[in-house]
């Protein structure tokens, strides 16, 4: 009897000391809120014990995420605001920025375009705050192939980029 008392108790204490757990709603299949050893939330629809449909995960950081998810992945429509100010509204697959979006930085840079695997590829318009716009092709995350970089005083780039470097 001892022994079995020792056990429950150190099972409460363990469970209560960092463990994920349901604090509200059907985790399984349903809505609820679910919370993890790490301070993360997440709070939305359920399937099969995943994030599964629309919800909000939230991070102890002050970063967030709202949008659509599927087998506990972000997938579809979702705005994604990181603790360091930087925010993503756009497409996703398995996770990753993939699709039409647009990311505003914290300086007051802004990019409007594709994305693939979290990188800037394919189309995209990338505005600097000090009036520089490049408007063209990118690939992980540089500007690579046709584009035009256009400078604050009017000055002009057309033709090939390769790396972010112009090669005319």
């Amino acid at each position: 009897m001892r022994k079995l008392l020792a056990i429950i108790v150190l099972g409460l204490l363990w469970t209560s000391s960092g463990f994920a757990d349901c604090v509200d709603g059907n985790c399984t299949n349903g809505q609820g809120t679910y919370t993890f050893p790490s301070g993360n939330e997440y709070v939305g629809e359920f399937k099969n014990g995943k994030p599964n449909g629309e919800g909000i995960f939230t991070y102890p950081n002050g970063g967030m995420h709202m949008g659509e998810y599927k087998n506990g992945k972000r997938n579809g429509l979702g705005t994604q605001v990181w603790a360091n100010g930087i925010k993503y509204v756009g497409e996703y697959k398995n996770n990753k920025k993939t699709g039409q979006g647009a990311v505003t930085y914290p300086s007051g840079n802004k990019y409007v375009g594709e994305n693939k695997n979290g990188e800037r590829h394919g189309q995209g318009i990338y505005t600097w705050i000090n009036g520089n716009k490049y408007v063209g092709e990118y690939k992980n995350s540089k500007k690579h192939g046709q584009g035009t970089l256009t400078f604050s005083d009017g000055r002009k780039q057309v033709g090939e980029f390769k790396d972010n470097n112009f090669v005319k």
